[in-house]
């Protein structure tokens, strides 16, 4: 610690005191030797005469709290002054305790026993916050550093929809995906059947972030396009060319695949068309997805489907065939919950009828625009708070190729 009086006989009276009760002590004979003392040993504690030659120990206390320094320096001010208003004073520029002259030993030794106390906690204190930016250091970094991973992971997922429309001359499909994290559970996709014949997929996994974007990698390999022999809506008939299997067949298939070979908890909704370009015939199935819409020309809209159970969740699970048929002008879109539950500011959700009161203010949009007018709308409606993905398939049918059917 250190003392500072410009009196050398009462400098060295403490000095003895503090030597005899086991502290290392500093003297100074001035406040400008004790700045100079404080910036090179930065001692625990000062203990200083307010009147003194030159500067006061008052402002030597308001310097020493200027110097910033890396500890907390205690500060005790000896005086004779009792008035309430000067220690308050005294307190306001930053001096800790005081003591009146003349100095009890006793109570000297109390006073810097406190002091102690109080230093022990602020060095503890000083040395947890220290530990803490260490952590929160370290913790920003893994951050940055998974935050750079899923950036990459979201155009890793994105890259997983090659195509995002096709016009195949007497319709048209466009794909949306708009996950509400870096990646999500959503995928959508389409894959050509035969000349004649496309398969249509809408698909949301369980569960948002990185095991729900790993389970959707894995179920676009079960219905890729590049790889037909892959791909298990499809099936190598005996003349050599592939052919789909019903829609509810897919659906079973899927359900097996799933519950014996991922060893997952997660699950998936599923809404899978088979549409025929040429007659507008379409054979779908619903597996615990939204409703499918169909989109007629004269503008009312359709649900169809019952529902039906997701896929991988119980063994043997059976799903439904649903059939419709498309006449020129007419559209299907698959949506995810995304769309159908997102909810306004009162937490009320959109449902089939507020998405129908969506489509109608699209009307006269095609394609990509139809598309992202419904997603302009849908962020007015939440406020632009997203609590899930976002995705749909819109296929429009412009009228047969030929006159088969």
């Amino acid at each position: 610690m250190l003392v500072v009086d410009d009196s050398r006989v009462q400098r060295k009276i403490l000095s003895s005191q503090l030597a005899r009760a086991g502290y290392r002590v500093l003297e100074a004979g001035s406040a400008e030797e004790a700045i100079t003392v404080v910036t090179r040993d930065a001692p625990d504690l000062v203990i200083s005469d307010w009147m003194m030659n030159g500067m006061t120990g008052l402002d030597l206390c308001r310097r020493v709290r200027e110097l910033g320094l890396d500890q907390y320096v205690y500060f005790i001010l000896l005086t004779s002054k009792t008035e309430t208003a000067e220690i308050a004073h005294g307190l306001d520029m930053g001096a800790d305790d005081f003591l009146i002259k003349p100095v009890s030993g006793d109570e000297l030794r109390a006073r810097i026993a406190a002091g102690e106390r109080i230093l022990r906690i602020e060095r503890e204190l000083t040395e947890k916050n220290r530990l803490l930016s260490a952590t929160l250091g370290e913790l920003q970094g893994l951050y940055d550093s998974i935050d750079r991973d899923l950036m990459e992971a979201r155009k890793l997922q994105q890259s997983l929809v090659r195509e995002r429309s096709r016009n195949f001359g007497s319709a048209e499909v466009n794909l949306l995906l708009r996950p509400s994290g870096h990646v999500g559970g959503d995928l959508v996709g389409f894959f050509p059947i035969n000349a004649r014949r496309v398969g249509f997929f809408a698909i949301d996994v369980s569960g948002h972030g990185i095991t729900s974007a790993l389970m959707t990698a894995r179920l676009a390999g079960y219905l890729s396009g590049n790889s037909p022999e892959q791909n298990l809506a499809l099936v190598l008939t005996e003349f050599g060319i592939y052919d789909a299997r019903p829609p509810e067949e897919l659906a079973e298939t899927l359900n097996r695949v799933v519950l014996k070979e991922m060893e997952t908890e997660n699950y998936f909704t599923l809404a899978y068309a088979d549409i025929d370009l040429v007659s507008g015939k379409v054979a779908m199935v619903q597996a615990g997805h939204p409703h499918p819409a169909v989109i007629r020309r004269d503008g009312t809209v359709d649900y169809l489907g019952s529902g039906g159970m997701p896929i991988g969740l119980i063994d043997f699970a059976s799903y439904d065939r649903i059939e419709t048929r498309l006449e020129p002008g007419d559209r299907l879109f698959l949506m995810s919950d995304g769309i159908t539950e997102a909810a306004d500011a009162n937490d009320v959700q959109l449902g089939e009828e507020g998405l129908t009161r969506l489509i109608a203010r699209c009307e006269g949009l095609r394609g990509a625009a139809f598309l992202e007018a419904l997603h302009w709308h849908l962020n007015d409606y939440t406020g632009g708070n997203f609590a899930d993905d976002v995705s749909g398939v819109y296929f429009e049918f412009d009228g047969a190729k030929s006159n088969a059917d």
